[in-house]
């Protein structure tokens, strides 16, 4: 009895903001404005160039994650973590220290005429910043969980590592992988705290729900905020659902 009162309480409680913000909305004025349109263009095509070089890179590195060993396996870790565990505005002022006009690679770049800070460039790698790590961690538990008898039964049968991965291993870590990049999309399009400090032009959604906050009130910003719930929200929630099914 004390068990089922404690979880009914605490789905209550989760669900309250998402209740309150239908019965908070006012429906009758429902209207995005035209700097509200650039932000959600900014994000979805922003967010899915990331995400297509999230999956490039972090699909073989979760891979070999699973399956290595060593010194070499345990510092890569690390690195992975940092990103993961950083305050996001902490990362922020990092990604403009180091990629920034002022910084070492920064300053490299400069000089052939390449900025990184406020602009497109910044925005996609705060975009992969933020979701990479996620997405190898999801990614490296997805492949984890497949027998390493399977890739090694293969090798035996003259199957090539390519093969293996294309025709074994993807397949069977699809949903697994799936899940990571629903993971990471939300992660990276949902970023406040990088973007604030190392992109804050071209706005995002969530730039853009920020200075509607500051500018208008809290009543502003909610037409906006409904567009960035169904643009962040439902395919994660399919994702994972249909990999619980599975």
């Amino acid at each position: 009895m004390i068990r089922a009162a404690a979880g009914g309480f605490a789905i209550i409680l989760l669900a309250a903001p998402f209740a309150g913000l239908i019965l908070l909305t006012d429906w009758a004025h429902f209207a995005l404005t035209a700097a509200d349109g650039e932000a959600i263009a900014t994000s979805v095509l922003y967010g899915l160039t990331a995400l297509a070089a999230i999956a490039l890179l972090g699909t073989p590195l979760a891979l070999w994650l699973a399956n290595a060993k060593g010194r070499l396996h345990n510092a890569a870790q690390l690195f992975l973590l940092l990103p993961l565990l950083t305050p996001p505005l902490a990362l922020g002022i990092l990604l403009a220290a180091f990629y920034g006009p002022i910084g070492p690679l920064g300053a490299l770049l400069g000089r052939f005429g390449v900025i990184i800070g406020n602009n497109p460039a910044a925005f996609l790698l705060a975009g992969i910043y933020a979701g990479l790590p996620t997405y190898v961690v999801a990614a490296r538990a997805a492949f984890a969980e497949i027998p390493p008898e399977l890739a090694e039964s293969a090798l035996t049968l003259g199957v090539t590592r390519r093969q293996i991965f294309r025709h074994i291993m993807l397949p069977m870590a699809r949903d697994g992988l799936g899940a990571a990049l629903a993971l990471a999309w939300v992660r990276g399009v949902g970023e406040l705290g990088i973007v604030l400090i190392f992109a804050y032009f071209p706005q995002g959604m969530p730039i853009r729900l920020w200075v509607n906050l500051e500018d208008s009130g809290l009543d502003a910003t909610f037409p906006l905020l409904w567009v960035f719930l169904l643009a962040a929200l439902p395919l994660p929630l399919w994702l994972l659902r249909r990999s619980a099914r599975r």
